[in-house]
């Protein structure tokens, strides 16, 4: 009952611009509440960035972008919701969260290489631009918040790229560098649901494996992220 008038509030409510101190739109949900925690420093661990890649100050974690990899989670993760807010500091800027990211692949992880597991996309609209620039199509990808498998099970939520590899968003809801954007994912059972700034966009289902550690992405352009937090369900 809880989560039906969860969803139904996200449904229900339009979602409302993210000033830089602005406070999160009512259909947001912020992380706070019986059951969440916030991740910090200590919740995280280097994979194969160098130790300078992601820096932790006052609640805020920055990423240079180089190199290529990821800070995963000190633990793995079965069912839960995670809120996170997030920043790309220069046009066309890439990064993402890894959602129940396999153990194995993180082992002996190789120097500008990702994991496996399902990638939650951090994608600026500047990226498509200097994509089509090139005189290439930019139709399998969107900047709005795609999920998709990475060497793993999906079956993606429609609409689809044209290949029926990733789950588009239903609204073009992502706001561009230089300004934050809110994330709200939902993994239950094998199935991954995305909200962005409020309203609920993509995902998939019969994902297999369906727990594993999270993952923040570093991918060639530098990022921040804030507020952190994460709730276990049963």
């Amino acid at each position: 009952m809880l989560l039906r008038r969860t969803l139904a509030c996200l449904v229900l409510v339009p979602a409302l611009a993210l000033a830089e101190d602005a406070p999160l739109p009512k259909a947001t949900i912020d992380g706070t509440g019986p059951g969440w925690v916030e991740l910090g420093e200590k919740d995280f661990t280097r994979a194969n960035c160098d130790p300078e890649t992601f820096t932790w100050k006052d609640g805020l974690l920055s990423c240079t972008g180089t190199p290529v990899g990821v800070l995963r989670s000190a633990k793995q993760y079965g069912n839960f919701e995670l809120v996170v807010q997030w920043k790309h500091l220069k046009s066309a800027g890439n990064s993402g969260v890894f959602v129940w990211t396999t153990e194995e692949s993180l082992k002996d992880l190789k120097r500008n290489a990702l994991p496996k597991g399902i990638e939650v996309q951090i994608l600026d609209h500047g990226y498509k631009e200097n994509y089509e620039k090139s005189g290439k199509k930019a139709d399998w990808f969107s900047t709005n918040g795609d999920v998709f498998p990475v060497g793993v099970k999906m079956k993606p939520f429609p609409p689809m790229s044209p290949d029926g590899s990733r789950s588009f968003p239903r609204k073009e809801l992502s706001k561009g560098f230089g300004n934050w954007n809110h994330y709200y994912v939902r993994a239950v059972n094998g199935e991954v649901r995305l909200w962005v700034n409020g309203e609920e966009v993509s995902g998939g289902t019969g994902c297999d494996p369906k727990s594993g550690f999270l993952c923040l992405e570093s991918e060639g352009s530098p990022i921040e992220f804030k507020n952190i937090r994460i709730r276990e369900l049963p």
